[in-house]
């Protein structure tokens, strides 16, 4: 079973300002707002919904604003967004996802490019990188729901592919296409999960020794986060625990 690397994927990614509260909450309030336009207003007959309203309340998004964000999907004045997928490398060769929504392409791909630009990294073309990730569903247990094998059980019953533990808890990966199917067998098995969700989980993951380019590194990271377009970045690198600690 792979180990879990939580700086594999950015969302893990600790010491986020409470200044970017709001923008998280906005950026998921728009997958809620898009997943009940493009399917059922109701999460329990749209598994993207279901999913979405599930990583809403694990970041803590009020109930209010998760109710408003589904009801503004079945309004004519909600926004039209395409989903668009950018690759390319950052300071030192480093692989990136950048997964939007916007309203308008030529903005978000004028400001990606500029952010990697500024970085000194490369933006490329669809499928320069994606290759060196696999897309699957990624499901997270506390570590009180049991022991590891415990969990392993469950999730191979489940018709999971893949189960790691570490120190933050149990990290279960599935078939991209069947976390809905997943998630729910778990459920009734494990109870509900604190995170249920889709990532681009790197194949190969680069360690970064030295500081400077992991400073490099989380500044276009930063850049790209604050954009109001883009919904996820993923990077297949690791930092060592020595880095980590500095940074």
């Amino acid at each position: 079973m792979a180990g879990h690397s939580k700086w594999a994927n950015i969302q893990h990614r600790k010491g986020r300002q409470d200044a970017a509260r709001s923008k998280l909450f906005s950026k998921l309030a728009k997958e809620i707002t898009v997943a009940a336009k493009m399917g059922d207003p109701d999460p329990e007959k749209n598994p993207r919904l279901r999913l979405a309203v599930k990583e809403a309340k694990s970041k803590s998004v009020p109930k209010e604003v998760i109710e408003r964000a589904i009801r503004k999907s079945q309004g004519g004045d909600a926004e039209n967004y395409e989903e668009i997928r950018y690759e390319g490398y950052g300071p030192n060769g480093i692989a990136l996802v950048v997964e939007a929504m916007t309203d308008n392409r030529n903005r978000t791909a004028s400001n990606v490019r500029s952010y990697f630009t500024k970085a000194g990294g490369d933006l490329g073309q669809t499928g320069s990188v994606s290759f060196m990730f696999d897309r699957v569903g990624e499901i997270m247990y506390p570590l009180s729901v049991g022991d590891a094998d415990t969990v392993m059980m469950a999730a191979i019953e489940a018709g999971a592919d893949d189960v790691s533990t570490d120190d933050e808890g149990h990290w279960i990966y599935c078939a991209d296409t069947a976390l809905n199917d997943v998630s729910t067998a778990l459920e009734n098995t494990l109870g509900e999960s604190e995170m249920a969700k889709l990532i681009w989980k790197p194949r190969s993951p680069t360690e970064i020794t030295d500081l400077e380019t992991a400073q490099k590194l989380m500044k276009l990271i930063d850049m790209l986060e604050d954009d109001d377009d883009v919904q996820n970045v993923t990077g297949n690198f690791d930092l060592s625990s020595e880095l980590a600690a500095k940074m």
